[in-house]
């Protein structure tokens, strides 16, 4: 059999891989949250909360469309006609066109290129979230953190890049195996370094202060059955006043992390309901079943990128002789920037699945509905969520259940456990 063929069996069986992993892992019966309920909580909040959410999500929408649609546009045209192979060239000739300076400096190029004509809607964002108070590190402060994001892709690109281009140069034939095993194993050693190399260069974690609401979350969790070595406590208050928790990492380096501005805006019950939210996310290894289907999907992506890159109509159109080059690079770039957002209603779904399932494991932990809802009022009024946003951007983009899902949520379960 040709390595085409083979090629197309082994996208076939990790298609069907991934299938069976989302069907089996994925918590698809969501709990109930009737629309009564949802309308009756949408009643229940401040008029002028709802009011000034709505009118913020509003100003953004432009900025983050608009980055969307010139990012898909940019890369259709680098990808697409011969300019994305040229710039290519154009990286790699003060090198003497050696076939690392193409591949590492021209990927790279390629990705900066799209970054900076997208950077004027990055700045529209940050404009609106100094305005609407979110934000609170100022322009210095953002441009360090975009500084700072800019480095690490590059350092994590640079690495992917050439390892990527090595295999196709040292397995001209069967590059698309190792190049999809490689990408894999690429999403699974992110999974484990980013808590522990990556998070600390955009902020600072610290332990969460030994008294009554430590001793109460590590009983929880304990409680639970979910191991946590500690709660640690993020300096998020230093760019923004959202409010926010999250469980990140696999094996020795996972950690509970929750933001010092939610201990700085909530009560400590309410604090409780959001950490007992991600030791669902743990108890379910959340983060482990996204790392699973991540590695899966990407090297889904590698096959199916060697597949439609050896089209011929496609490769004439980029101006490249085969998909494995480095010139090629940009071609490989729109694709998958095309196939992104193919999936990201897809993904989005699974998330908000994963996210209620959570909310279901927190209602029950704490026994305690009056004070889920609560939070979730804060977590709505603070971070200025759109409590019932339009169906269409629901369903595109939304990766939580709506603030009136989760308040519906819980006073579904407060019948239930009342009854």
């Amino acid at each position: 059999m040709t390595p085409r063929g083979w090629a197309v069996l082994t996208l076939a069986a990790l298609v069907l891989a991934l299938l069976l992993a989302g069907a089996l892992l994925v918590p698809w019966h969501r709990p109930p949250a009737p629309r009564a309920d949802q309308l009756a909580a949408l009643r229940d909040l401040p008029v002028d909360q709802v009011a000034r959410a709505r009118e913020f999500r509003a100003a953004l929408r432009p900025g983050s469309y608009g980055a969307l649609l010139v990012g898909l546009l940019v890369a259709l045209l680098l990808g697409l006609t011969p300019l994305g192979a040229r710039l290519v060239e154009l990286a790699g000739r003060p090198f003497g066109d050696h076939w690392i300076a193409r591949a590492v400096l021209g990927g790279l190029a390629v990705v900066l290129v799209a970054d900076l004509i997208t950077l004027p809607f990055a700045a529209w964002r940050q404009s609106v979230l100094t305005r609407y108070g979110l934000s609170t590190h100022g322009w210095n402060g953002w441009a360090g953190d975009l500084l700072k994001s800019y480095a690490v892709s590059a350092v994590i690109g640079a690495v992917a890049l050439l390892g990527f281009y090595t295999v196709t140069r040292l397995a001209p034939r069967w590059w698309w195996a190792f190049g999809a095993a490689g990408a894999a194993g690429l999403v699974v050693l992110l999974s484990f370094v980013l808590p522990v190399l990556v998070e600390p260069v955009f902020n600072r974690f610290t332990p969460m202060a030994q008294g009554p609401l430590r001793t109460e979350l590590m009983a929880m969790a304990a409680r639970d059955g979910v191991p946590v070595r500690d709660v640690l406590v993020a300096d998020a208050s230093r760019r923004t006043k959202a409010v926010n928790a999250y469980v990140s990492g696999l094996g020795p380096t996972r950690r509970v992390v929750v933001y010092d501005t939610l201990l700085r805006e909530a009560t400590p019950a309410e604090v409780t309901s959001v950490v007992a939210h991600e030791l669902g996310h743990a108890k379910q290894r959340d983060v482990a079943v996204g790392t699973l289907t991540g590695a899966l999907g990407a090297a889904v992506a590698v096959v199916a990128l060697y597949l439609l890159g050896s089209w011929p109509p496609l490769t004439r159109l980029a101006g490249v002789e085969s998909v494995a080059e480095p010139r090629a690079f940009p071609l490989l770039i729109a694709a998958a920037t095309v196939a992104g957002l193919v999936a990201a209603p897809a993904q989005a779904l699974v998330s908000r699945r994963v996210e209620a399932r959570a909310d279901a494991h927190a209602l029950a932990l704490t026994g305690d509905p009056v004070t889920f809802e609560a939070m979730q009022r804060r977590l709505a009024g603070v971070n200025l969520a759109d409590p019932d946003p339009p169906r269409w951007e629901y369903l595109w983009s939304a990766s939580h259940p709506s603030t009136v899902e989760r308040m519906a949520a819980a006073r579904a379960y407060a019948r239930k456990a009342g009854g």
